[in-house]
């Protein structure tokens, strides 16, 4: 039998399971699910695990492991080999490798941990069977790497709060380094709310300790057990980490409407994985952030002082949210209105990416790699940026990304003294390379997604 790869979309026997778990979990929130290890390593379980960390691609681990390695020795073999480790209870996850990326920012730099492939696949089979469950339990605030859901929805959801139901002043919050802090010991309770099967519980936990390993500038590897010795922290990067995550974060919400503060303040959360933002009505802002913080701190986790604020929409203030600008702005007839568009961070990130597509290191390439790599971008950027009055910010970017292109076309046709515009018309770039078109109104912009 030859797996296919490209595919990730789970088998009928995979989602005759999933809609089993998440049909029991719904009927019966109190249920806790016994026997679930035999369903981590069945055959069909890894095979759709081994696709889907397939199709997300990814770097190696700490042993070195690539993709290409194990299609070479035959991804059966692989597969027949981990799920007897499995079955034997024999699998040991190994330690995590650190990289870090810059933030949106460009200034900071967040820590990533990269799991070995099988240890992703692992984990992802343990998603395939835990998700359905806590599916049943998550809460419509939270709309973070869930199914069905996504980041534009919440973005339309605090629109709404805001537009339909004048909840006017936000409370925009920033946690300190969440992922990082959140205890285990409560995390693991979350999870036993639901789950009582020991193997399962004791894998989560070995997963939570694994250390992780840094190659210093020196050249020295640097090992962290930070996890292990403050038992606090999620890896970022993990196929588990998304859902461990809204797990954890399910109890503030729900403490916030335990505790009535939800209708005290007239006061909506909505949250995306790390991020979220509270919806007051007007003059409860204040005390709603008090609250707030005492039920942060009271689930072990801490907010950033220095980055979060309220914001009285009222005083034609604006904050970013899921890289989306949203509050008070001008019209073009000078009057001020409530609405969303590209944050000037959003903007700033697209604009980067196309001057480092276009910059002097790749003179070498060819016109259409660099049109096919900046195409990417595009398609990407407006597929996602696609709500409120988007056009001015594409505008931006069009100008930009002719200015750019022309620039790298005259560097490496070697013409100077020229911006390249006569050398290089519209005509050329968007027929004849087949550059993007970004939509110059706002009938266009449905045509603009990814």
């Amino acid at each position: 039998m030859v797996i296919d790869t490209s595919l990730a979309t789970p088998s009928s026997k995979v989602q005759t399971l999933q809609i089993t778990l998440h049909a029991k979990a719904k009927a019966e929130p109190s249920y806790r699910f016994y026997s679930l290890w035999d369903k981590i390593y069945r055959a069909d379980i890894l095979e759709v695990a081994y696709k889907r960390c397939r199709h997300n691609n990814g770097a190696h681990g700490v042993d070195n492991e690539t993709f290409a390695d194990i299609e070479t020795r035959g991804i059966e073999k692989w597969l027949g080999k981990l799920q007897q480790e499995l079955r034997d209870k024999t699998y040991n996850p190994k330690p995590l490798r650190r990289v870090w990326i810059p933030k949106a920012d460009g200034k900071s730099k967040r820590p990533l941990s990269i799991a070995c492939i099988k240890d992703r696949v692992v984990q992802m089979a343990m998603l395939l069977v835990l998700e359905p469950i806590f599916e049943a339990d998550l809460l419509p605030e939270q709309y973070g790497f869930r199914p069905n859901v996504d980041a534009k929805m919440a973005i339309r959801r605090v629109y709404y709060h805001i537009t339909q139901y004048g909840r006017m002043e936000i409370i925009d919050t920033d946690l300190k380094e969440y992922f990082t802090s959140i205890p285990h010991g409560d995390l693991l309770k979350c999870i036993s709310r639901r789950v009582a099967d020991k193997q399962i519980l004791q894998l989560i936990k070995r997963w939570l300790i694994v250390p992780i390993m840094e190659e210093s500038n020196n050249g020295n590897v640097i090992v962290n057990t930070r996890a292990k010795d403050t038992h606090r922290g999620l890896a970022q990067g993990s196929p588990i980490s998304p859902l461990l995550s809204n797990c954890y974060f399910r109890r503030f919400i729900l403490a916030w409407r335990n505790f009535g503060y939800q209708r005290k303040f007239d006061a909506r959360v909505v949250n995306y994985a790390d991020d979220y933002v509270i919806c007051c009505s007007p003059n409860k802002a204040m005390s709603a952030n008090e609250a707030m913080r005492r039920i942060i701190s009271r689930i072990g986790l801490e907010v950033n002082q220095d980055k979060t604020q309220v914001i009285d929409l009222r005083n034609k203030g604006h904050f970013d949210f899921l890289g989306y600008s949203i509050g008070s702005f001008v019209n073009k007839d000078g009057k001020y209105y409530y609405g969303t568009k590209p944050s000037k961070k959003s903007l700033k990130k697209v604009i980067q990416k196309i001057h480092d597509e276009t910059s002097r290191q790749w003179l070498l390439s060819t016109a259409e790699i660099r049109v096919n790599a900046i195409n990417l971008i595009l398609r990407g950027w407006c597929g996602y940026f696609n709500q409120g009055p988007v056009v001015p910010s594409y505008k931006i970017i069009r100008n930009y990304t002719e200015k750019r292109l022309r620039r790298w076309l005259v560097n490496k046709h070697k013409i100077r003294g020229t911006t390249g515009y006569r050398q290089f018309p519209d005509e050329y770039l968007y027929d004849q390379l087949g550059l993007y078109k970004l939509a110059q109104v706002r009938a266009d912009v449905p045509r603009a997604k990814a």
